[in-house]
């Protein structure tokens, strides 16, 4: 088989690949779920069976201690998340008696001192907004209510998710070495190469990001109801969650903060305080919790993670948003080690067949930058392996 067939035939695998993800997406979330579970539960399970544990009871007992922990958070959780929900519920009257006795009377001043045609105009635009607002809320809970009951789909995500957890972890090492052994001999190292970065790099991101996640939302949590701050428990859970994301959390949770700082307070320093808490867990994030448990080598840039969790949270919703992240990573991989492969290329280098300005002569008031492969640096591949797709 030529390359321009096994490129041809890849590019069919990948396409009936995300046909499939598309199609079956909505029965998919609770098997993509227990899979990111495995991954991030495998290294333990890994130690244990080093300790001379069997594998079938390491993995018992690491996924019973994870069920363990996030059902006692829950329940620890779950009564002071309940009050501030109440509390919620009740203080929603008097935000919308403020807005009316309040807000709205400086709002029409406002806008008596605009021309007719202005008023008119911002009227228009109001209306636009607001009809395209109601209907993207009744498009989200068309989606959240659509294709069955919610309830049943929660449900099913918290049975089968432990399930599919169990038997991947169980048969994690069979699974890689029947996948090793469909890889294309001619290029299977090169493969296992790539495979092994995208490893380093998807553990280093995700396994890091969660413990920041964590650690903001524990911080945010305490330190906003510490502070007094009504349902700061929620709030600084939330901002952690979305931590997950890179500034979406701070962000958010400094926007509801601050809003609900204004409507409780009326000392201005509390109203600070309330974003000097944010402002120091920003520092602390990108200081000390990133550089530490992340670092600078997972080779995942915050806006390529942002966008790739956005875009593929709309274009496959829960499924797209499990898959954002590792997916990202398999790309960036991919593009660096395209990258090197160009730089040592003719194509990068010159020579036979390249444009007579593309040598070291073509930019003469700078010296010619030195190439790795010029300093005795091996060469990517080995002499006799073909080129890598």
């Amino acid at each position: 088989m030529n390359q321009g067939r096994q490129v041809r035939f890849w590019l069919i695998g990948f396409s009936v690949f995300v046909l499939l993800l598309w199609l079956l997406g909505e029965v998919l979330g609770p098997f993509v779920a227990g899979m990111a579970v495995a991954y991030l539960l495998d290294p333990l399970v890994d130690r244990l069976e080093r300790s001379r544990v069997p594998r079938w009871l390491a993995t018992t007992l690491v996924l019973l201690s994870f069920v363990v922990v996030v059902l006692l958070a829950l329940l620890l959780l779950f009564p002071l998340l309940r009050g501030q929900v109440e509390q919620l519920i009740h203080s929603v009257p008097g935000w919308v008696e403020w807005a009316r006795n309040e807000a709205m009377p400086k709002l029409e001043a406002l806008v008596a001192r605009l021309a007719p045609e202005d008023v008119e105009r911002l009227r228009t635009a109001v209306g636009d907004y607001a009809g395209t607002a109601v209907s993207w809320v009744g498009n989200v809970l068309r989606g959240v209510f659509s294709g069955g009951v919610a309830i049943v789909d929660i449900i099913s995500v918290l049975l089968i998710t432990p399930v599919v957890a169990f038997y991947m972890l169980r048969d994690w090492d069979k699974l890689l070495t029947a996948i090793d052994g469909w890889l294309p001999r001619p290029h299977a190292e090169t493969i296992r190469e790539q495979a092994r970065e995208v490893d380093r790099t998807l553990a280093g991101f995700v396994r890091g990001q969660a413990s920041v996640c964590l650690a903001l939302g524990l911080f945010y949590a305490v330190a906003l109801s510490l502070s007094g701050l009504k349902f700061g428990l929620i709030v600084g859970l939330f901002a952690g969650l979305l931590s997950f994301i890179p500034y979406v959390g701070s962000l958010t949770g400094f926007l509801a903060s601050v809003g609900i700082a204004f409507f409780q307070y009326d000392e201005m320093w509390r109203v600070g305080l309330v974003a000097g808490i944010f402002i120091v867990g920003q520092a602390v994030e990108g200081n000390v919790l990133t550089p530490k448990l992340v670092g600078d080598r997972v080779g995942l840039h915050p806006v390529w993670v942002m966008f790739a969790l956005l875009a593929a949270g709309s274009l496959f919703g829960f499924v797209g948003v499990l898959l954002a992240v590792p997916v990202a990573a398999v790309i960036g991989v991919l593009v660096r080690f395209g990258l090197r492969q160009y730089m040592a290329s003719p194509l990068y280098i010159g020579g036979v067949g390249g444009h007579p300005g593309d040598g070291p002569g073509a930019f003469p008031e700078t010296a010619p930058l030195p190439h790795p492969a010029a300093e005795g640096a091996a060469p990517l591949l080995p002499a006799d392996t073909p080129p890598a797709l």
